[in-house]
């Protein structure tokens, strides 16, 4: 089933583009090859490994494994509608209903075999321990190998060095579990595509901070975490550059995200991962776009081509939700001030230290800088437990607020 739907995703947007190349939209070349890594990872004809948010994609890529962090299918499931019999299926054997749905949709797909065979399991301790739990749990499900890299907290020099160490290890790791050692020329390589990649990147991003920014509610949507998927491929330098070349037009051009940008919002952490009015309604009635989304940032240097474990090491102690709080409350008040934000949106995803968890400092932290924080209380993965109206008549109130108000930046 899985992958009949991947296996059409992708068909369609190839004759989509096929026939009107001209009009391909950067989101549109993104959602392809996304679906195409969908499409590997239910194929049955390649290494699969199943992994943690913070593990070196592009290395895995390099060793010729296709890899995807476990959270992705929760999302994927929410989007498509199929997550409810998922959900109670793990509910059904005693994970509660408290615990995050990005999780407990992964363990009910795994019980009902929707989940594929792993060769291998890679989990982090980054940004989650709830992650790692869960890999565990799969690893027994599918009796397969788990490694797990423990990410510090602090980056110290040391640190950066432990974690690199590390790296070195799951190379090992995947070495004897493929059979076929690591070739110098191929990691090489694919370094190479991420630099250029993350080079685009931090153009694009600063193409979006622009006033009015070409960004809209649907563009860079869940962009930043599942992205890093494609790193060391070819396809990340494509879809850098279609989203690059996009917004360079449309600024040069003028042209908004949204026909009649009023306000502009900071999306904090998650995205709703099923179908809903929200992003929608804020737009078209009340010219609110969501300009950035927290995890849509480059937080980390070049990877250097003599130290490529290094480099690894340091993007992944780099995330936001890394270390203490007021690292994470930091970065979101330079986005704030980068994008010129009115307003910020937290979902306060359920069963998540980042998302309930951190409501309050981060509420405090943004305040500070005179930008106002709506919590939802809202689970991103779940839709049973959506009360539609009584969002919608929050967000109305805030975003009313907003437009009284104001702008923080003059």
């Amino acid at each position: 089933m899985m992958k009949q739907y991947f296996d059409d995703l992708v068909s369609g947007i190839e004759g989509a583009i096929a026939a009107d190349p001209e009009n391909a939209s950067p989101r549109k070349i993104y959602t392809l090859e996304v679906a195409r890594i969908g499409q590997r990872l239910y194929g049955g004809e390649e290494r699969v490994a199943w992994c943690g948010i913070t593990v070196p994609f592009d290395l895995l890529a390099a060793m010729g494994v296709t890899s995807c962090f476990v959270e992705f299918v929760g999302a994927m499931l929410a989007s498509t509608g199929m997550v409810d019999a998922f959900l109670e299926e793990a509910e059904q054997v005693g994970f509660g209903g408290d615990t995050c749905a990005y999780h407990r949709s992964v363990l009910g797909a795994a019980r009902k075999g929707f989940m594929p065979e792993p060769d291998f399991l890679i989990a982090a301790t980054c940004p989650c321990s709830g992650g790692v739990a869960v890999m565990e749990l799969l690893a027994r499900h599918f009796e397969k190998d788990l490694f797990v890299l423990n990410v510090p907290q602090e980056m110290t020099d040391a640190n950066v060095q432990y974690l690199a160490d590390q790296i070195r290890d799951m190379v090992a790791f995947v070495e004897d579990h493929t059979g076929q050692p690591l070739d110098p020329a191929t990691l090489a390589a694919a370094v190479a595509r991420t630099n250029t990649a993350r080079e685009k990147l931090v153009e694009v991003y600063r193409l979006a901070s622009q006033v009015p920014s070409p960004v809209n509610g649907k563009a860079l949507n869940n962009f930043g975490v599942v992205a890093a998927l494609l790193l060391g491929t070819d396809a990340a330098v494509t879809v850098a550059e279609a989203f690059r070349r996009d917004f360079e037009n449309k600024v040069a051009a003028g042209e908004a995200g949204i026909a009649d940008e009023k306000l502009r919002l900071l999306w904090i952490q998650n995205r709703i991962q099923f179908k809903n009015p929200i992003v929608k309604m804020m737009e078209e009635e009340y010219g609110a776009a969501v300009v950035i989304d927290e995890l849509n940032d480059i937080t980390w240097g070049p990877i250097d081509p003599d130290e490529p474990y290094r480099g690894m090491a340091a993007r992944a102690m780099s995330i936001p939700f890394n270390g203490a709080n007021t690292r994470r409350v930091s970065h979101l008040q330079d986005l704030a001030r980068r994008y010129r934000i009115d307003g910020a949106i937290n979902p306060c995803h359920w069963g998540c230290r980042q998302g309930t968890g951190s409501r309050g400092i981060v509420g405090q932290g943004l305040k500070e800088i005179g930008v106002p924080v709506l919590n939802l209380e809202v689970d991103c993965v779940d839709p049973r437990n959506f009360a539609e109206g009584q969002l919608r008549t929050r967000i109305e109130a805030f975003t009313e607020m907003l437009t009284e108000r104001p702008s923080p930046w003059g």
